[in-house]
């Protein structure tokens, strides 16, 4: 008898059902201007919540509304009346455009490098580096915070290379790994700025410490702290101090950027390397110059702006407050991430079906493999859109929830 396919499918989604990982996806209908409300679309009709208000969005990573502001509409409207939709080739053969090239341009300025180089995605991007790394130098050795992001560890993974993965922000546990390794071999050591699960920060300064003792490479993934932090919005590693000190920046242009896709930032040979031979560089159609252009006027915009991560930083601040308050289980978090602690994925789905539907707050619930098992959350993203009144909304909606669903508040 012929292989069941179709039940081998059904199996592998219904241990998922069981186990209340099961995503669904919401499909919902931003209006541009009047973010963080939204439609939601259920059987083609548009859905309010059980006020007949519009959704409220919590967990965005467009953290600065760049997504919808007007200078960034305006160059990507100019863009496409200019020269089109799509870019029509991958960067080798006809796809690279002028909007290219300045975007990487001022991406390195960004960061101080001489060099950039645009993905399709940040995941892309640190896929195709780590990988191509690997097979670049030859006996790398690769050190790996337990907590990096799925994309880092794909890459390091199809790298074929040696890893250690250390505990995550054990600088301790790093330079044991270090000095075993030896000082021929050469090393990367691989991090984010800001855990975007946990929202804390990385101890750059000690890593660039331990780098430089050790001589191995340092690469920072700035996807949630690009734009945010720092001078100029050049992230954590400009903040503090230690960009100068790292050798490659990766980071992405989906969320502070509030457009798409990923890139990196480091030497010009680094860079060269990647780009002459990583094949998730090499073998894929260039981001459309549209794309391009919406994200060099958001990039220029917040070089020159703080009022952004200025009104952004005091958001994260009131909501955590205003649940701490409230006796909620928000988790500790120095950075604009908000996480609350629930601890079970089918109670996190429940939670954040009941929030959806019975008071149009629109949060995932982050199980595993997202997070470690028993450490399931709602993760909010506050932005300088969220008003006060939305806060109490939200707090008084986790307060009702919370109870009904029997989870535990502060004492």
């Amino acid at each position: 008898m012929a292989f069941s396919y179709r039940s081998s499918f059904q199996e592998a989604l219904a241990a998922l059902k069981r186990e209340g990982r099961y995503r669904v996806f919401a499909d919902i209908l931003r209006e541009c201007g009047a973010y963080p409300k939204a439609g939601l679309i259920e059987n083609g009709i548009t859905y309010t919540d059980n006020r007949g208000l519009p959704i409220t969005v919590w967990c965005s990573n467009d953290y600065l509304n760049m997504g919808q502001h007007p200078k960034v509409l305006a160059a990507m409207h100019e863009a496409v009346d200019a020269v089109g939709a799509g870019s029509g080739g991958t960067r080798n053969i006809s796809g690279t455009t002028h909007y290219h090239v300045e975007l990487e341009r001022e991406l390195a300025d960004l960061h101080g490098k001489e060099a950039a180089l645009l993905f399709t995605s940040g995941f892309v991007s640190n896929d195709a580096t780590l990988s191509t790394l690997a097979k670049v130098l030859p006996g790398l050795i690769i050190f790996s915070d337990e907590l990096n992001h799925a994309s880092m560890i794909e890459g390091i993974r199809h790298g074929g290379t040696a890893k250690y993965v250390f505990r995550h922000n054990d600088m301790e546990h790093l330079e044991e790994l270090l000095k075993a390794a030896g000082s021929a071999a050469p090393k990367l050591i691989a991090f984010e700025s800001v855990y975007s699960m946990e929202g804390e920060f990385s101890p750059t300064e000690q890593i660039c410490d331990l780098a430089e003792k050790y001589g191995a490479l340092t690469y920072i993934d700035e996807v949630h702290g690009v734009g945010l932090y720092g001078p100029r919005g050049a992230g954590v590693a400009a903040r503090d101090g230690t960009m100068g000190r790292i050798d490659i920046v990766e980071g992405t242009l989906a969320k502070a950027f509030g457009v798409m896709g990923g890139y990196i930032a480091a030497s010009t040979e680094l860079v060269d390397c990647i780009r002459s031979f990583a094949p998730g560089f090499i073998f894929t159609t260039s981001l459309a110059p549209v794309i391009a252009a919406g994200t060099l006027a958001s990039i220029r915009h917040l070089k020159s702006s703080d009022v952004e991560r200025e009104r952004l930083a005091e958001r994260a601040a009131t909501l955590k407050q205003k649940m701490a308050v409230a006796k909620l289980p928000v988790m500790d978090s120095p950075s604009h991430i908000v996480p609350v602690f629930v601890g079970d994925a089918a109670l996190c789905k429940a939670v954040s079906d009941s929030l959806l539907k019975d008071h149009g707050v629109y949060v995932q619930p982050i199980n595993y493999p997202t997070v470690p098992r028993g450490t399931e959350r709602l993760r909010f993203t506050p932005s300088p859109a969220h008003t006060d009144a939305m806060m109490d909304a939200l707090v008084d909606a986790l307060v009702v929830v919370w109870d009904a669903h029997k989870l535990a508040r502060a004492a």
